[in-house]
């Protein structure tokens, strides 16, 4: 009576003593009788050992022995608390006999330990978890029975589990490896989630779980695509089933719960069966021969119909008529799945080893009020490689007939047993996909083409980008000092028969400024609208004083043809000539014109009230030297009015240059005439 979890499977198992990890009771019993293939041999791993030594190992121990029955031989008596037991225990048979006593004792958990056969070298217990191995990647061998109730897995898959759950445990969890078998699982150490999701799945309930510091995942050969009854790939007249339930509501409208409405997260009614017995069945005809690796139930999912299945077998056909009942492997018995516990909960189930076949169908054991639920299976495409074509060496030409009749057939034999030994299939390592494709020398050759491609085009780009912007920043500074092209003489005469037209005695009339309209501006308004200070260019009066369409340039071009932006040549002229942007340039020779320029000086603090304005205009001289890159200063300044005086006419009708009652200027006079004043 002192046998706690076991589960003895062919090739491994899992046994502890009772009541663990409690106390074990006193005066109790156990011994495990363990048996693996003749020609094995079995090694024993501790998890956990924890049994009381206050006698020496006289009342209280574990012993271990090769063989079974009275011909066993000791291999060795162990005990203690926290006793640490290094390696593994080997046997020199096939068959071990495991013996627990537990005496008179007040503490000790007693044991928990794992076996499998000498070839699964990685072993490890149902206790581990991912936080034992420092590796990111490990391979490992779960015993089987590892469905245990003291420990605990929080997490799913894809998302992974909390690294302080079981690795064994989560395995089965995840559907990578079975709990009556056990298994190889291939770990992944990654970053851990603030939030860990429950599920139930594989009769194991996943714990919700907070944040931790690392998780891990399983690698699995990737054959866990759904197959179409979610996203309508299979047909409704391939969904039947045993019965319908029909009935009318509030209204009088009838409610048929059709088999086609058993897709799993489908809005609406579920399929439901008429009659809730054990002999109603849902079947689902996947069109071909499929690889199906597990199932997703639901119950009613409305509110109102709290219906669901809780347990159910599973049976599969190749032609519809015939049917197998899916079995637990290992032990001939017919395998109960456990369903769902509640109607809106998705409960997996994973079927190892897998089923081959076209034909599903759900058997529904156990339900809570009605039988109704929502489906989806998972799995792949199953197909087979193409056998070769036997070719048989023709018969001599002897009278040994029958020799060569027998030679025949044994060669007929030997090959089709090699055939069927050799016949494999492959799974890509894919995940989440309903269809499994095969990889081809095409898929290799596109993963390295695409990429190398992918590349090239970008050096392209870049190179293409990298060429415009260095020509964009040559040409701007090739033109730093260059006119724009809306500013260019030949674009603004082309420009100007879009304007209106103005009479010749108007393009002859000087600008004229009326001392009337400048006095009615402030004192202060004068200096702020008329620029005082020296610049290279005189700048043109902007605002209401004159009334024309266009801005007019402050010097007149010399008379004759004005050169276009198209009669510049940059490359037969010598030397370029270099115009500023606001305004062009005096020519050489001819007469210079100016718009006189006033300057207010009555609110200057060193000049006296009624001091008149002075006229700035640029005194006659030597012609200017040319434009060689570089910019003349224009125009200049006189210090006093006396020096303007002397250079430039009286304005008409004035007694001096001190009057301010009608300040008019006339046009300078020409320079070969500089004495002489032109009157109206």
């Amino acid at each position: 009576d002192g046998c706690g979890h076991t589960v003895l499977g062919p090739e491994s198992g899992t046994l502890a003593s009772i009541n663990y990890p409690r106390t074990s009771p006193n005066s109790t019993v156990c011994e495990w009788e363990i048996r693996v293939k003749p020609g094995q041999r079995v090694q024993l791993k501790f998890g956990d050992f924890d049994i009381d030594d206050s006698d020496s190992c006289h009342s209280s121990y574990l012993r271990v022995h090769n063989g079974i029955g009275p011909n066993r031989t000791e291999i060795g008596k162990y005990c203690g608390f926290d006793f640490q037991m290094d390696g593994l225990i080997t046997s020199k048979s096939n068959e071990v006999t495991v013996q627990f006593m537990s005496g008179i004792h007040t503490s000790g958990r007693g044991f928990l330990a794992a076996y499998s056969t000498t070839d699964k070298s990685d072993l490890i217990t149902c206790l581990d978890n991912a936080s034992h191995f420092s590796e990111p990647e490990f391979n490992k061998y779960c015993p089987a029975g590892c469905v245990i109730p003291f420990a605990d897995i929080s997490g799913t898959i894809p998302h992974g589990y909390r690294d302080s759950s079981s690795l064994c445990m989560a395995g089965v969890h995840a559907g990578v490896v079975s709990n009556t078998l056990g298994g190889q699982i291939n770990v992944v150490i990654s970053k851990g989630i603030p939030y860990y999701e429950g599920s139930l799945a594989n009769n194991v309930t996943s714990k919700v779980g907070p944040l931790s510091t690392s998780l891990f995942t399983f690698k699995t050969s990737g054959c866990y695509g759904t197959l179409g009854m979610e996203s309508g790939v299979i047909p409704d007249s391939h969904i039947t089933s045993s019965s319908i339930l029909e009935w009318p509501n509030q209204t009088g409208q009838v409610n048929i719960w059709k088999p086609e409405n058993a897709r799993l997260k489908r809005i609406g009614p579920p399929w439901a069966a008429f009659i809730s017995d054990e002999h109603q069945w849902l079947q689902i005809d996947l069109n071909k021969e499929k690889k199906i690796t597990g199932i997703i139930t639901t119950g009613s999912t409305l509110a109102e119909h709290y219906y669901y299945v809780s347990a159910y077998r599973i049976l599969y056909s190749d032609d519809a008529q015939k049917w197998t009942v899916y079995r637990e492997p290992g032990t001939g018995k017919d395998k109960i799945f456990q369903g769902n516990t509640e109607l809106y909960q998705e409960v997996r189930n994973n079927f190892i080893p897998p089923i081959t076949a076209r034909f599903f169908r759900i058997n529904p054991l156990k339900w809570h009020q009605k039988i109704a639920m929502k489906v989806e299976l998972l799995g792949c495409q199953f197909s087979l490689g193409r056998a070769p074509k036997i070719t048989l060496p023709p018969p001599p030409q002897n009278k040994n007939d029958e020799k060569n009749a027998d030679f025949k057939d044994e060669f007929v034999h030997s090959v089709k047993t090699s055939l069927q030994t050799d016949k494999t299939t492959f799974t890509p390592e894919i995940k989440n996909t309903t269809v499994t494709p095969s990889v081809t020398k095409d898929v290799a050759l596109a993963a390295v083409l695409v990429p190398v491609l992918v590349m090239v085009f970008t050096t392209l780009i870049l190179i293409l980008v990298c060429a415009w912007h260095w020509r964009n920043r040559k040409k701007k500074a090739e033109g730093t000092y260059d006119l724009p092209y809306w500013d260019r003489a030949g674009w603004w005469k082309g420009m100007k028969q879009f304007f209106p037209t103005k009479s010749a005695e108007h393009e002859e009339t000087p600008v004229r400024y009326s001392s009337s309209e400048i006095s009615h501006l402030r004192p202060r308004e004068v200096p702020t609208m008329l620029q005082t200070q020296s610049a290279e260019y005189a700048q043109p009066l902007v605002g209401g004083i004159v009334g024309t369409l266009h801005q007019r340039s402050t010097f007149k071009p010399e008379e004759g043809k004005e050169a276009s932006y198209a009669d510049l040549d940059p490359y037969n002229s010598p030397i370029q000539e270099v115009y500023h942007a606001y305004a062009e340039p005096l020519p050489v020779t001819g007469p210079e014109y100016a718009t006189p320029i006033i300057m207010d000086m009555s609110s200057h603090p060193s000049t006296p009230l009624g001091a008149p304005s002075i006229s700035t205009f640029k005194a006659a001289g030597n012609p200017a030297p040319p434009l060689v890159g570089t910019c003349n200063k224009l125009l200049s300044r006189t210090d006093s009015a006396s020096s303007a005086q002397a250079l430039y006419d009286i304005p008409k009708g004035q007694p001096g240059p001190g009057s301010a009652d009608q300040l008019v200027y006339q046009v300078p006079q020409s320079v070969a005439h500089p004495t002489v004043s032109k009157d109206e």
